[in-house]
């Protein structure tokens, strides 16, 4: 150890109460950035898991034309021609995807693909005794689905793949029953547009925690669906698609587009406010992070100053002995870096500790049964790195006007 590190560490050691609050300042300091960091990631990861226990990244589907009552209209000669039509009549359009399998069959080839399912998405009306509700019914490839939604975890009661054996078999939206008023096991009877009724039983009742699909999904095997509504087995209304990366979802869905004439959509098209609110969330967190960590730097930067006024005699003598102005800086600046250092090192366990107590707190929603907490080695390093940097800046400052402090005055006095 060189002689301007012995001074340093006799400084600190000679001030225990000093170096304790300047240590705590970092540690609060480093410590509430983790956490602000950690609980608002969790945050935002959990609001993305429920979105997208529904939703997929990419969704291709037939896109029918804006204006369905377009008609056949001869065109008119000249200006002073008048084009009357009698008894117009509405187009009718393709509904829905015919052919399902090449399309998943090419985009299955593409890198970054996760997962891929089909579904028959059609609006209902369900039946128990008097009521009546309309109701989102959803005709799933179970298998896949699962792999797109893990939509077996959300099941409250009931076994997700039990579709598969019951053609018969419905799992409704935990606040769909409830509206129902039925449970487990109870008969209902679904009624689509064109006056079809079928009796089904209730083999599952589920809950994502989107309230909107909590309270009008009802679901069944896409086998059943295709039945229920006369359509062909490779019938579907949407193909869904999962990447590896849900941020990369409009570079992907550029080239699926050029695969196929269906129209294709990424989901932040339809979902910007989400896209959104997961920048301001993480804007803001780094914002409170921050600013925690520049008032610790102002506390370690008053500390530092306070020790410099009361050492000036003993800079000036060291000036007089000989030690130049970058001598004086490494002294007070060591000193600020030993502070950085051991609050850095207490910051990192006290935030880690502080989340892992939060995660402990109870938080029903979803799948979720604590408080959402992510736990980033990113948010660690950053946390350490900006605490040390932002100390070594409070310390520099009055080293540096140590420095230039002239001995003859300060020894005359």
């Amino acid at each position: 150890m060189n002689t301007n590190r012995k001074i340093s560490w006799v400084h600190l050691s000679s001030k225990v109460r000093q170096l304790l609050v300047a240590v705590l300042s970092v540690t609060f300091g480093i410590s509430m950035y983790i956490f602000m960091n950690s609980f608002m990631s969790g945050v935002n990861s959990a609001q993305t898991q429920i979105t997208f226990t529904s939703m997929s990244h990419i969704r291709i589907y037939n896109d029918l034309p804006t204006d369905v009552n377009n008609i056949l209209q001869p065109s008119k000669k000249d200006d002073n021609t008048l084009v009357i039509v009698n008894n117009a009549r509405n187009i009718r359009y393709t509904e829905g995807i015919k052919n399902t399998e090449p399309i998943k069959a090419s985009v299955s080839g593409l890198k970054n693909i996760s997962a891929i399912t089909e579904q028959l998405n059609q609006n209902i009306f369900i039946r128990n005794g008097v009521t009546k509700i309309n109701a989102s019914l959803s005709g799933v490839d179970v298998e896949n689905e699962d792999h797109l939604f893990h939509t077996a975890d959300y099941m409250l009661q009931g076994n997700f793949f039990d579709l598969e054996k019951r053609a018969d078999g419905i799992i409704l939206g935990v606040k769909l029953a409830q509206n129902l008023g039925v449970g487990m096991d109870d008969n209902i009877t679904v009624l689509t547009s064109d006056g079809i009724s079928r009796i089904f039983k209730i083999i599952g009742i589920i809950e994502t925690g989107s309230a909107s699909v909590d309270k009008s999904r009802a679901i069944i095997s896409i086998r059943t669906a295709r039945q229920l509504f006369s359509k062909n087995r490779s019938y579907a209304t949407d193909i869904l698609i999962n990447i590896d990366d849900f941020n990369k979802s409009k570079e992907v869905s550029k080239k699926i587009a050029s695969m196929t004439d269906y129209k294709v959509e990424a989901w932040q098209e339809g979902n910007a406010q989400l896209d959104s609110a997961n920048v301001l969330r993480n804007i803001l967190a780094v914002a409170v992070s921050f600013t925690i960590l520049i008032v610790a730097g102002f506390g370690i930067y008053n500390i530092m100053n306070m020790t410099v006024n009361e050492k000036i005699k003993e800079i000036a003598i060291l000036k007089a002995m000989g030690f130049n102005g970058s001598d004086i800086v490494e002294i007070f600046l060591t000193q600020s870096v030993i502070i950085g250092l051991i609050g850095g090192f207490t910051g990192l366990a006290f935030g880690y500790i502080v989340s892992m107590i939060v995660d402990q707190i109870p938080f029903k929603i979803g799948s979720f049964t604590t408080l959402p907490i992510d736990y980033s080695p990113t948010d660690y390093v950053l946390a350490f790195v900006f605490g040390l940097l932002i100390t070594a800046i409070a310390g520099y400052l009055p080293a540096r006007n140590a420095s230039k402090i002239d001995p003859v005055a300060i020894l005359r006095g």
